[in-house]
């Protein structure tokens, strides 16, 4: 297994310091070279601790940093390389970026360093990247062990309320963040757009009385579809709610929809949509080879047998609850998918898509605080009326 850290050392002087304190991509480009080989250079205003390793299945090379300030880099102006198919780059957690290359063909690196400017603290990553086979790529693939750094699967600790007896528990699953800014549209990104909802969603739960409310994140981080549903079985969730707004290549699409966890997807829009969300996990950096697979634990036949009902009557009670409050919905509104999110078996779990960014309408209605408002309302009432008929049917299920 091969990988490279790096600890920044040199004294930098005062007056090079950015006054947020973070490291800012400066200047960057990722570049074949004529002879063979792969070059990716990084010009940061300030050195920070650094490592890079690779990951396989998809084949990529993952770079974390010590907190660099992303703001303004364009990944289609950095990547000029025949070799990268494509580039993210962003927060991965409190504390950490990551930049990730996804590979066309296996490459292993030849050599990677940080040079920096004493007198400005400015600092120069360059990393060489050299043809290789499959067979090594993925023999040297993986995640470096700790080596005093905070553990950076995309985990994060959920605060979870104290719940009084008879309130049901939510997790709010807002989609997306940091790395993985989801869909986007004209400067305006999903997973800017559903942690501003979730919180306001959160507020109106609340207020209830009924409801307390917990969050898999509350901040612009990554957090990996595992942790998001082992989040939900830590808090001792009693419904997990994860909250999108994708956009369509192709055709158009106009209002809200809910899906439930199927293997077979109800359509192939569903099926498209669902691989592309469990596929965005692993372009942002995602080591699963060698890790307790959490959510293949809790898939037990026995328990999916008795949840699988109570998640599709969550998901017709919000239906029925956005329809009431904003009189539209899509025009098949409940729909079925593979989405791994969905994933736990024993919580009633279900995705709801509030609208569409590639749609003008539904952009719009994304960004008014009243049209937020009624959705929060129709889904309150979806969750109540779910609860209500949930309990008077909790008698009938096998104990």
């Amino acid at each position: 297994m091969i990988w490279v850290l790096g600890l920044w050392l040199c004294g930098l002087s005062a007056a090079a310091q950015d006054s947020s304190g973070l490291a800012r991509l400066t200047a960057g480009a990722i570049e074949d070279r004529a002879f063979g080989g792969t070059v990716l250079t990084l010009e940061l205003s300030q050195g920070v601790p650094w490592r890079v390793f690779t990951l396989d299945a998809p084949r990529r090379v993952v770079l974390d940093f010590r907190e660099v300030d992303w703001q303004g880099a364009d990944p289609a102006a950095i990547d000029r390389s025949d070799a990268v198919t494509a580039l993210r780059m962003g927060a991965f957690r409190p504390g950490w970026s990551r930049m990730v290359l996804a590979l066309a063909e296996p490459m292993r690196i030849e050599s990677a360093g940080l040079a920096g400017n004493t007198e400005t603290g400015a600092a120069t990553l360059t990393l060489q990247l050299q043809d290789s086979d499959a067979a090594r790529f993925a023999a040297s693939a993986g995640a470096p062990p700790g080596a005093g750094w905070h553990a950076t699967d995309g985990a994060t600790q959920t605060y979870v309320p104290p719940v009084e007896d008879g309130m049901l528990l939510v997790m709010l699953d807002p989609g997306h963040g940091g790395i993985d800014p989801g869909a986007e549209r004209g400067g305006i990104n999903e997973a800017d757009l559903m942690l501003q909802f979730a919180r306001e969603l959160r507020d109106v739960l609340r207020r209830t009385g009924q409801i307390e409310v917990a969050m898999t994140r509350d901040s612009d981080h990554f957090v990996s579809l595992e942790a998001r549903v082992a989040a939900a079985h830590d808090a001792g969730a009693d419904i997990f709610l994860s909250l999108h707004a994708d956009a369509i290549e192709q055709g158009t699409a106009h209002g809200a929809s809910v899906y439930t966890l199927a293997e077979e997807a109800s359509d192939a829009a569903s099926a498209a949509l669902a691989e592309r969300h469990n596929r965005d996990d692993l372009l942002s950096g995602v080591d699963l080879s060698g890790a307790d697979d959490r959510v293949a634990q809790v898939l037990m036949d026995l328990a999916r047998l008795d949840n699988t009902p109570r998640s599709v009557a969550l998901a017709e009670h919000v239906i029925g609850g956005i329809r009431n409050a904003l009189g539209h919905v899509h025009k098949r509104p409940i729909r079925q998918a593979s989405f791994s999110v969905l994933k736990a078996a024993d919580i009633p779990s279900v995705l709801v898509e509030l609208g569409f960014l590639s749609t003008e309408t539904d952009l719009r209605n994304l960004q008014d605080p009243a049209w937020r408002a009624g959705m929060a309302a129709g889904i309150r009432d979806g969750l109540l009326s779910w609860s209500i008929e949930d309990e008077a049917l909790s008698r009938l299920r096998r104990q």
